[in-house]
């Protein structure tokens, strides 16, 4: 007495398969996320650019100065000594972490900006030439 299983219709299927077959989430996302007209129609200040890099720059130099007063609070005679010696070092290092990616970052950007700017500049020239 074994059932053997059906293949599902399509009047079988349930609502929620219906509505992913029907979707287009994915591709309309995917065409509005990288739009060009979206990205190269308005200038954006330097904030709007470098807010980025520069929060993770001022954050990195916080981390590291509280990582230098922890560790020269160990050279201090306190009573949880050990903990400092610890927690010094570990907050040096990912401030100089952060300072490091953040100031690596700010070059990177600029390169972006002057390729897109070159793009830009070529494709204008090329619909110039072309749509003659």
């Amino acid at each position: 007495m074994e059932i053997s299983p059906k293949s599902p219709d399509e009047s079988e299927k349930s609502p929620q398969s219906k509505e992913l077959l029907t979707s287009n989430t994915a591709s309309t996302l995917c065409i509005s996320s990288r739009s060009e007209s979206v990205w190269t129609s308005a200038s954006r200040s330097k904030w709007d650019i470098y807010h980025k890099p520069v929060i993770v720059v001022s954050v990195g130099a916080a981390v590291f100065l509280f990582g230098m007063v922890i560790t020269s609070l160990s050279c201090i005679q306190i009573k949880n000594k050990n903990v400092y010696k610890m927690c010094g070092p570990a907050f040096l290092s990912l401030g100089l972490m952060l300072l490091v990616c953040g100031l690596v970052w700010i070059p990177i950007i600029r390169k972006k900006q002057k390729q897109r700017q070159k793009s830009q500049f070529l494709q204008s020239l090329k619909s110039f030439f072309f749509n003659r």
